[in-house]
């Protein structure tokens, strides 16, 4: 585990939509454009090879510093822990999720990918041990509200497994795979605590599950 002594000021980032990246947790991710992988050789010769996950901003007032869309202000890094380079030269990372941060500015330099000077305050507990639930998490009623939410989306899912993980990777793994909007993920994201999350993601739920009418009732 890194420590905050041991994290950089400014780091490689990655804008792309729709992508979550939380502390602690692992996020595969597929390289193929030639910027992104010199972003990969340049983070590997790094003792923290970080990489930066950060969706970019909607917000139509939002500028941008560099090339590309505007970020939003608070994304996560990862570690690089695996990597495998296919046939025709393109990679398959793993990034394990360390901290995440407020980008303050991008900083322009002589590399063909994106890069921003960051702020690690405010974001301790990253640094820490697993987080757990307090002590008003209802797992039957969670559980039984995914259920609902699978059924209603035809997914499948590994029920066994989910209902033996442990809090944190239980949260943290559905905010990051199940398919919410950009800006539910970022809220997601920004959600400053475990409990805070779970509280965000049962509102996504039953909103999915309402057809996204804020005056329906959920069955």
């Amino acid at each position: 585990m890194l420590k905050r002594s041991e994290l950089p000021d400014v780091i490689p980032v990655f804008p792309l939509s729709g992508a979550l990246l939380l502390p602690r947790a692992r996020l595969p991710l597929h390289l193929f454009e030639p910027r992104y992988l010199a972003m990969l050789e340049d983070a590997l010769k790094t003792p923290h090879r970080l990489i930066g996950m950060v969706q970019p901003d909607p917000n139509p007032s939002a500028k941008s510093a560099g090339d590309g869309p505007p970020l939003q202000k608070i994304g996560c890094a990862g570690r690089v822990t695996q990597f495998s380079e296919t046939e025709d030269g393109r990679y398959m990372i793993t990034l394990a999720g360390v901290s995440r941060f407020r980008v303050r500015e991008e900083v322009t330099g002589f590399v063909p990918y994106r890069r921003a000077a960051v702020d690690w305050s405010g974001f301790d507990r990253d640094l820490t041990r697993e987080e757990e639930c307090d002590s008003d998490f209802d797992r039957g009623r969670f559980l039984s509200l995914l259920g609902q939410y699978f059924r209603a989306k035809s997914l499948d899912t590994e029920w066994e497994s989910l209902e033996k993980a442990e809090d944190e990777l239980l949260i943290n793994s559905l905010s990051m795979m199940l398919a919410f909007e950009p800006e539910d993920k970022q809220a997601l994201l920004e959600a400053p605590s475990l409990a805070t999350r779970r509280e965000t993601l049962i509102t996504l739920l039953e909103y999915a599950l309402r057809g996204g009418d804020e005056n329906g009732m959920l069955q």
